[in-house]
């Protein structure tokens, strides 16, 4: 199998579970704890991209300083979006996993088998 690369946080249960789905397909992907080490802006455009997404649509709201930001104005552009991702990963939606097949953003868990070989 090719390399595979998750965007992943060990709190978060769905990510646990897409992880845990990688590994048993015989794969050990580059695990990228994006908490830790956030992705940079070109990288976090990409992703966007490569998963036909706006910056709002990978807004995760839950646990995170959404509100408080006022991120759910609709004045606020993607390049403010994207800002405020990067300042507070938190904010971005997770797990983003990474093949050769394709981005997709695997919430649900089955998103994945979209893109395993």
């Amino acid at each position: 199998m090719s390399e595979v690369t998750i965007y992943h946080n060990p709190s978060c249960t769905t990510s646990r579970k897409v992880l845990a789905a990688i590994r048993a397909t015989g794969a050990e992907p580059r695990v990228v704890e994006y908490l830790k080490t956030p992705p940079s802006r070109a990288e976090l455009k990409s992703l966007l991209d490569r998963m036909g997404m706006t910056p709002r649509a990978l807004l995760r709201r839950r646990g995170t300083p959404y509100e408080e930001l006022g991120l759910d104005d609709p004045k606020k552009t993607d390049a403010a979006l994207i800002d405020a991702m990067l300042t507070h990963p938190i904010l971005i939606e997770r797990p983003i996993v990474v093949t050769d097949r394709g981005v997709r953003l695997c919430r649900p868990p089955e998103k994945l088998a979209e893109i395993l070989p």
